[in-house]
């Protein structure tokens, strides 16, 4: 699939993706959070990064989530990695895949960031009934 060319469709597209991704739930809580202060803000992401990146046709949605997880890990985003792990469970990642993620990153973006990772990997995957 490719990505829209108007920002009309990639809006509508976008918001598809990132509900399938992301799930209702989140994408419903974001949605409402919506004020003059971030619309322009919510808009730009929904478009661009959901609608433009998320659509293109390079990389599949399982490996798109890995470097979800990559990124935010590398950059200690931990807000954006507990909403991109239940991501990579809806994009198929297993928990097992998860963990070789993680325990990648230890090599590359250190053991203190990837030793965050897993907790806060643990704690959403047992949200979702996923941990052991």
């Amino acid at each position: 699939m490719s990505a829209p060319t108007d920002d009309a469709a990639r809006r509508a597209e976008g918001m598809k993706m990132r509900r399938a991704v992301l799930g209702d739930a989140y994408v419903d809580r974001a949605v409402a959070s919506k004020s003059a202060f971030n619309a322009d803000f919510q808009d730009y992401i929904t478009r661009t990064a959901w609608g433009d990146v998320w659509l293109r046709p390079g990389l599949d949605r399982r490996t798109r989530s890995v470097v979800v997880l990559s990124a935010a890990v590398a950059l200690g985003a931990w807000e954006e990695f507990r909403i991109h792990v239940r991501g990579a469970i809806a994009n198929g990642l297993t928990p097992e895949e998860i963990a070789e993620v993680l325990t990648q990153l230890a090599v590359y973006a250190g053991v203190p960031r990837a030793n965050t990772a897993y907790k806060e990997a643990r704690a959403i995957l047992a949200e979702m009934g996923l941990a052991s």
